[in-house]
Protein backbone atom coordinates (compact mmCIF):
# COMPACT_ATOMS: atom_id res chain seq x y z
CA UNK A 1 0.00 0.00 0.00
CA UNK A 2 1.75 3.46 -1.43
CA UNK A 3 1.51 6.76 0.64
CA UNK A 4 -1.44 8.47 -0.89
CA UNK A 5 -3.74 4.75 -0.63
CA UNK A 6 -2.74 4.84 2.88
CA UNK A 7 -3.69 8.50 3.48
CA UNK A 8 -7.50 7.76 1.98
CA UNK A 9 -7.23 5.09 4.14
CA UNK A 10 -6.88 7.70 7.20
CA UNK A 11 -9.52 10.27 5.16
CA UNK A 12 -12.18 7.33 4.85
CA UNK A 13 -11.52 6.46 8.90
CA UNK A 14 -12.16 9.86 9.71
CA UNK A 15 -15.27 10.04 7.86
CA UNK A 16 -16.24 6.75 9.61
CA UNK A 17 -15.49 8.07 13.05
CA UNK A 18 -17.75 11.24 12.26
CA UNK A 19 -20.72 8.90 11.21
CA UNK A 20 -19.94 6.86 14.03
CA UNK A 21 -20.39 9.06 16.27
CA UNK A 22 -23.83 10.67 14.85
CA UNK A 23 -25.40 7.11 14.42
CA UNK A 24 -24.44 6.26 18.00
CA UNK A 25 -25.38 9.77 19.06
CA UNK A 26 -28.82 9.61 17.84
CA UNK A 27 -29.49 6.11 18.54
CA UNK A 28 -28.32 6.88 22.52
CA UNK A 29 -30.84 9.85 22.17
CA UNK A 30 -33.68 7.48 21.50
CA UNK A 31 -32.70 4.45 23.38
CA UNK A 32 -31.95 6.57 26.29
CA UNK A 33 -35.05 8.69 26.38
CA UNK A 34 -36.78 9.01 30.08
CA UNK A 35 -35.53 9.46 33.53
CA UNK A 36 -31.55 9.96 34.32
CA UNK A 37 -29.84 6.57 34.64
CA UNK A 38 -27.02 5.85 36.36
CA UNK A 39 -23.85 4.50 34.48
CA UNK A 40 -23.76 1.07 35.98
CA UNK A 41 -26.12 -1.16 37.83
CA UNK A 42 -29.97 -1.64 37.64
CA UNK A 43 -31.41 0.04 34.66
CA UNK A 44 -28.00 1.79 34.37
CA UNK A 45 -26.55 3.26 30.85
CA UNK A 46 -23.72 0.94 29.97
CA UNK A 47 -25.42 -1.99 28.56
CA UNK A 48 -27.65 -0.07 26.06
CA UNK A 49 -24.19 2.09 25.45
CA UNK A 50 -22.08 -0.96 25.02
CA UNK A 51 -25.24 -2.74 22.09
CA UNK A 52 -25.19 0.66 19.74
CA UNK A 53 -21.50 0.93 20.15
CA UNK A 54 -20.67 -2.51 18.97
CA UNK A 55 -23.30 -2.73 16.52
CA UNK A 56 -21.75 0.31 14.74
CA UNK A 57 -18.28 -1.19 14.97
CA UNK A 58 -19.43 -4.35 14.39
CA UNK A 59 -21.19 -2.59 10.56
CA UNK A 60 -17.92 -0.17 10.14
CA UNK A 61 -15.66 -3.37 9.94
CA UNK A 62 -18.02 -5.13 7.53
CA UNK A 63 -18.46 -1.70 5.24
CA UNK A 64 -14.69 -1.39 5.16
CA UNK A 65 -13.71 -5.21 4.44
CA UNK A 66 -16.43 -4.91 1.21
CA UNK A 67 -15.35 -1.57 0.11
CA UNK A 68 -11.62 -2.22 0.20
CA UNK A 69 -11.18 -6.02 -0.13
CA UNK A 70 -14.25 -6.71 -2.39
CA UNK A 71 -12.03 -7.99 -4.94
CA UNK A 72 -9.33 -9.98 -3.56
CA UNK A 73 -11.19 -13.53 -3.64
CA UNK A 74 -12.58 -13.13 -7.22
CA UNK A 75 -9.25 -14.73 -8.51
CA UNK A 76 -9.31 -17.04 -5.45
CA UNK A 77 -10.93 -21.03 -5.98
CA UNK A 78 -14.28 -21.33 -4.15
CA UNK A 79 -12.73 -23.36 -1.02
CA UNK A 80 -10.38 -20.47 -0.44
CA UNK A 81 -12.84 -17.76 -1.07
CA UNK A 82 -15.59 -19.67 1.62
CA UNK A 83 -12.74 -20.01 3.97
CA UNK A 84 -11.77 -16.02 3.53
CA UNK A 85 -15.25 -14.67 3.92
CA UNK A 86 -16.43 -16.29 7.03
CA UNK A 87 -12.90 -15.41 8.71
CA UNK A 88 -14.15 -11.48 7.45
CA UNK A 89 -17.72 -12.91 8.77
CA UNK A 90 -16.32 -14.07 12.45
CA UNK A 91 -14.11 -10.33 12.49
CA UNK A 92 -16.66 -8.93 12.18
CA UNK A 93 -19.13 -10.45 15.39
CA UNK A 94 -15.42 -10.03 17.12
CA UNK A 95 -15.11 -6.32 16.47
CA UNK A 96 -18.64 -6.16 17.74
CA UNK A 97 -18.01 -8.21 20.89
CA UNK A 98 -14.50 -6.35 21.58
CA UNK A 99 -15.61 -3.30 21.14
CA UNK A 100 -19.11 -3.69 24.07
CA UNK A 101 -16.67 -5.21 26.33
CA UNK A 102 -14.51 -2.42 26.15
CA UNK A 103 -17.27 0.04 26.88
CA UNK A 104 -18.84 -2.12 29.93
CA UNK A 105 -15.48 -1.87 31.28
CA UNK A 106 -14.53 1.90 31.02
CA UNK A 107 -18.73 2.40 32.48
CA UNK A 108 -17.32 0.22 35.47
CA UNK A 109 -14.12 2.44 36.23
CA UNK A 110 -16.17 5.57 35.36
CA UNK A 111 -18.64 4.76 37.68
CA UNK A 112 -16.47 3.82 40.27
CA UNK A 113 -14.65 7.22 40.42
CA UNK A 114 -17.87 9.45 39.31
CA UNK A 115 -20.08 8.04 42.18
CA UNK A 116 -23.72 9.19 42.01
CA UNK A 117 -23.73 10.38 38.47
CA UNK A 118 -26.68 10.18 36.23
CA UNK A 119 -27.02 11.23 32.48
CA UNK A 120 -30.59 11.90 30.59
CA UNK A 121 -30.71 11.49 26.84
CA UNK A 122 -28.70 13.89 25.95
CA UNK A 123 -25.37 13.13 28.17
CA UNK A 124 -25.92 9.69 27.22
CA UNK A 125 -26.47 10.09 23.57
CA UNK A 126 -23.04 12.21 22.94
CA UNK A 127 -21.22 9.10 25.76
CA UNK A 128 -22.68 6.86 23.55
CA UNK A 129 -21.89 8.86 20.53
CA UNK A 130 -18.00 8.67 21.78
CA UNK A 131 -18.14 5.29 22.13
CA UNK A 132 -19.30 4.40 18.81
CA UNK A 133 -17.04 6.35 17.44
CA UNK A 134 -13.49 5.09 18.91
CA UNK A 135 -14.75 1.86 18.30
CA UNK A 136 -15.81 2.33 14.41
CA UNK A 137 -12.70 4.09 13.47
CA UNK A 138 -10.90 1.31 14.89
CA UNK A 139 -13.15 -1.22 12.85
CA UNK A 140 -12.86 0.67 9.75
CA UNK A 141 -9.05 1.12 10.20
CA UNK A 142 -9.15 -2.89 10.70
CA UNK A 143 -10.96 -3.80 7.44
CA UNK A 144 -8.65 -1.58 5.09
CA UNK A 145 -5.74 -4.06 6.41
CA UNK A 146 -6.00 -6.29 8.95
CA UNK A 147 -2.80 -8.18 9.89
CA UNK A 148 -2.41 -11.57 11.17
CA UNK A 149 -0.05 -9.58 14.28
CA UNK A 150 -3.11 -7.02 14.77
CA UNK A 151 -5.37 -9.78 15.47
CA UNK A 152 -3.02 -11.77 17.98
CA UNK A 153 -2.89 -7.58 19.45
CA UNK A 154 -6.48 -8.15 19.82
CA UNK A 155 -7.14 -11.08 21.29
CA UNK A 156 -4.70 -10.10 23.92
CA UNK A 157 -6.52 -7.16 24.58
CA UNK A 158 -9.99 -8.39 24.92
CA UNK A 159 -8.81 -11.50 26.76
CA UNK A 160 -7.56 -8.59 29.45
CA UNK A 161 -10.56 -6.32 28.92
CA UNK A 162 -12.83 -9.29 29.07
CA UNK A 163 -11.43 -10.87 32.28
CA UNK A 164 -11.36 -7.44 34.50
CA UNK A 165 -14.47 -6.44 33.56
CA UNK A 166 -15.87 -10.02 34.74
CA UNK A 167 -13.54 -9.47 37.88
CA UNK A 168 -14.90 -5.66 38.40
CA UNK A 169 -18.32 -7.54 38.73
CA UNK A 170 -18.09 -10.86 39.91
CA UNK A 171 -20.80 -12.24 42.16
CA UNK A 172 -18.19 -13.81 44.76
CA UNK A 173 -15.36 -11.40 45.45
CA UNK A 174 -13.39 -13.95 46.57
CA UNK A 175 -13.34 -16.19 43.18
CA UNK A 176 -9.95 -16.16 42.80
CA UNK A 177 -9.47 -18.25 46.17
CA UNK A 178 -10.82 -21.27 43.43
CA UNK A 179 -9.63 -20.63 40.02
CA UNK A 180 -10.89 -18.36 36.71
CA UNK A 181 -13.72 -20.85 36.13
CA UNK A 182 -15.29 -19.37 39.50
CA UNK A 183 -15.76 -16.08 37.50
CA UNK A 184 -18.24 -18.11 35.42
CA UNK A 185 -20.75 -18.23 37.78
CA UNK A 186 -23.82 -16.40 39.18
CA UNK A 187 -25.28 -13.39 38.39
CA UNK A 188 -22.18 -11.95 36.41
CA UNK A 189 -21.03 -14.79 34.52
CA UNK A 190 -22.05 -13.73 31.38
CA UNK A 191 -19.29 -11.37 30.80
CA UNK A 192 -16.76 -14.20 31.62
CA UNK A 193 -18.43 -16.72 29.09
CA UNK A 194 -18.82 -14.57 26.92
CA UNK A 195 -15.54 -13.12 26.63
CA UNK A 196 -14.60 -17.35 26.14
CA UNK A 197 -16.87 -17.81 23.20
CA UNK A 198 -15.47 -14.38 21.41
CA UNK A 199 -12.24 -15.20 21.83
CA UNK A 200 -12.42 -19.25 20.74
CA UNK A 201 -14.04 -16.97 17.83
CA UNK A 202 -10.65 -14.58 17.54
CA UNK A 203 -8.16 -17.68 18.54
CA UNK A 204 -9.84 -19.81 15.47
CA UNK A 205 -9.84 -16.95 13.16
CA UNK A 206 -5.92 -15.72 14.02
CA UNK A 207 -5.43 -19.84 12.65
CA UNK A 208 -7.33 -18.73 9.27
CA UNK A 209 -5.03 -15.83 9.04
CA UNK A 210 -1.40 -17.85 10.27
CA UNK A 211 -2.80 -20.11 7.05
CA UNK A 212 -3.15 -17.71 5.06
CA UNK A 213 0.60 -16.06 6.13
CA UNK A 214 2.01 -19.91 5.33
CA UNK A 215 0.15 -20.16 1.90
CA UNK A 216 1.72 -16.60 0.28
CA UNK A 217 5.03 -18.28 1.57
CA UNK A 218 5.12 -22.16 0.77
CA UNK A 219 2.32 -21.86 -1.98
CA UNK A 220 -0.01 -24.83 -2.55
CA UNK A 221 3.04 -27.73 -2.04
CA UNK A 222 2.18 -27.15 1.34
CA UNK A 223 -1.28 -27.20 1.51
CA UNK A 224 -2.05 -30.11 3.29
CA UNK A 225 0.40 -29.41 6.45
CA UNK A 226 -1.46 -25.85 6.29
CA UNK A 227 -4.87 -27.81 6.40
CA UNK A 228 -3.74 -29.38 9.63
CA UNK A 229 -2.17 -25.69 11.01
CA UNK A 230 -5.84 -23.93 10.62
CA UNK A 231 -7.57 -27.31 11.47
CA UNK A 232 -5.53 -27.13 14.92
CA UNK A 233 -6.01 -23.78 15.49
CA UNK A 234 -10.18 -24.06 14.94
CA UNK A 235 -10.65 -26.66 16.99
CA UNK A 236 -8.35 -24.77 20.01
CA UNK A 237 -11.23 -22.23 19.21
CA UNK A 238 -13.78 -24.49 19.29
CA UNK A 239 -12.53 -25.86 22.40
CA UNK A 240 -12.25 -22.51 24.37
CA UNK A 241 -15.67 -21.57 23.09
CA UNK A 242 -17.13 -24.56 24.73
CA UNK A 243 -15.53 -23.25 28.50
CA UNK A 244 -17.94 -20.58 27.76
CA UNK A 245 -20.71 -22.06 27.19
CA UNK A 246 -20.66 -25.01 29.37
CA UNK A 247 -20.12 -23.09 32.53
CA UNK A 248 -18.19 -25.28 35.82
CA UNK A 249 -21.10 -24.66 37.87
CA UNK A 250 -23.86 -26.57 35.27
CA UNK A 251 -21.34 -28.87 33.40
CA UNK A 252 -18.75 -29.52 35.78
CA UNK A 253 -16.93 -32.53 33.56
CA UNK A 254 -17.81 -31.41 30.65
CA UNK A 255 -16.26 -27.78 31.12
CA UNK A 256 -13.38 -29.45 32.44
CA UNK A 257 -12.70 -31.49 29.34
CA UNK A 258 -13.34 -28.67 27.35
CA UNK A 259 -10.77 -26.39 29.39
CA UNK A 260 -8.11 -29.21 28.88
CA UNK A 261 -8.77 -30.23 25.76
CA UNK A 262 -8.23 -25.97 24.61
CA UNK A 263 -4.79 -26.26 26.57
CA UNK A 264 -3.89 -29.57 24.69
CA UNK A 265 -4.73 -28.12 20.96
CA UNK A 266 -3.13 -25.21 21.91
CA UNK A 267 -0.28 -27.13 22.25
CA UNK A 268 -0.33 -29.21 19.18
CA UNK A 269 -0.91 -25.86 17.25
CA UNK A 270 1.48 -24.10 18.64
CA UNK A 271 3.98 -26.91 17.81
CA UNK A 272 2.79 -28.16 14.45
CA UNK A 273 3.00 -24.30 13.22
CA UNK A 274 6.55 -23.82 14.30
CA UNK A 275 7.55 -27.24 12.09
CA UNK A 276 5.42 -26.01 9.03
CA UNK A 277 7.45 -22.31 9.03
CA UNK A 278 9.96 -22.92 6.82
CA UNK A 279 14.40 -21.92 8.04
CA UNK A 280 13.09 -22.46 12.14
CA UNK A 281 13.38 -18.47 12.87
CA UNK A 282 15.66 -17.61 15.53
CA UNK A 283 13.61 -15.48 17.58
CA UNK A 284 10.44 -17.92 17.44
CA UNK A 285 12.93 -20.95 18.95
CA UNK A 286 14.05 -19.02 21.61
CA UNK A 287 11.03 -17.81 22.67
CA UNK A 288 9.59 -21.50 22.47
CA UNK A 289 12.56 -22.82 24.71
CA UNK A 290 12.25 -19.64 27.36
CA UNK A 291 8.57 -20.14 27.13
CA UNK A 292 8.17 -24.19 27.42
CA UNK A 293 10.85 -23.61 30.49
CA UNK A 294 9.36 -21.21 32.24
CA UNK A 295 5.78 -23.28 31.89
CA UNK A 296 7.52 -25.90 33.62
CA UNK A 297 9.16 -23.95 36.71
CA UNK A 298 5.66 -21.99 37.24
CA UNK A 299 4.05 -25.52 37.62
CA UNK A 300 7.01 -26.46 39.85
CA UNK A 301 5.95 -23.43 42.00
CA UNK A 302 2.44 -24.49 42.22
CA UNK A 303 3.50 -28.07 42.79
CA UNK A 304 5.05 -29.01 44.84
CA UNK A 305 6.45 -25.97 46.31
CA UNK A 306 2.78 -24.13 46.73
CA UNK A 307 3.81 -20.36 46.31
CA UNK A 308 0.89 -19.75 44.67
CA UNK A 309 -2.93 -21.37 43.87
CA UNK A 310 -4.17 -22.26 40.57
CA UNK A 311 -5.21 -18.76 39.72
CA UNK A 312 -1.94 -17.68 39.39
CA UNK A 313 -1.46 -20.73 37.99
CA UNK A 314 -3.62 -20.57 35.09
CA UNK A 315 -3.07 -16.64 34.70
CA UNK A 316 0.82 -17.42 34.03
CA UNK A 317 -0.02 -20.20 31.30
CA UNK A 318 -2.38 -18.01 29.55
CA UNK A 319 0.04 -14.54 28.72
CA UNK A 320 3.38 -17.06 28.42
CA UNK A 321 0.92 -18.76 25.78
CA UNK A 322 -0.12 -15.29 24.25
CA UNK A 323 3.64 -14.21 24.73
CA UNK A 324 4.36 -17.64 22.13
CA UNK A 325 1.62 -16.44 19.68
CA UNK A 326 2.54 -12.24 19.44
CA UNK A 327 5.94 -13.62 18.58
CA UNK A 328 4.75 -15.75 15.65
CA UNK A 329 2.52 -13.99 14.59
CA UNK A 330 5.49 -10.76 14.45
CA UNK A 331 7.88 -13.63 12.72
CA UNK A 332 5.04 -13.59 10.27
CA UNK A 333 4.23 -10.40 9.20
CA UNK A 334 7.83 -10.27 8.29
CA UNK A 335 8.32 -13.52 6.42
CA UNK A 336 5.43 -13.85 4.56
CA UNK A 337 4.49 -11.35 1.21
CA UNK A 338 1.92 -8.50 2.03
CA UNK A 339 -0.04 -9.23 -1.54
CA UNK A 340 -2.90 -12.30 -1.62
CA UNK A 341 -2.08 -15.82 -3.35
CA UNK A 342 -4.88 -16.91 -4.88
CA UNK A 343 -4.46 -21.13 -4.83
CA UNK A 344 -4.08 -22.82 -8.29
CA UNK A 345 -6.16 -25.98 -6.69
CA UNK A 346 -9.87 -26.18 -7.47
CA UNK A 347 -10.02 -28.25 -4.48
CA UNK A 348 -8.64 -28.59 -1.11
CA UNK A 349 -8.90 -32.07 -0.97
CA UNK A 350 -7.12 -32.89 -4.13
CA UNK A 351 -4.48 -34.83 -4.07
Amino acid sequence: MDEAQRLRGETEAVWATVVCFAFGAGGGILLLAGEPRPLTGEGSLAPRIALIAGLLAAAAFAFSTVRHRRGETAPMPRWQAVISDLSAVALTVAFGGVTAMGVLLVSEILAAGLQGLELGAPGGGVLTGVAAAVGGRFAYGAGIGLRTADLAGILFGYLVIGTLFAMATAADPRWWEHNFSALGNGAGAWAFNGTLVVAGLLVATVGSYIGRDLHRMLGDAALGRIAVVVVLWAATGAALAAVGLLPLHRAHIPHNIAAFSALVLFAAAAVWTAVVIPGRPHALVITTVGVVGLVVAAVLLWRPFGVYGVTALEAIVVGLGLLWMTTLVRVLAILAPERSRPSARPTLLRV
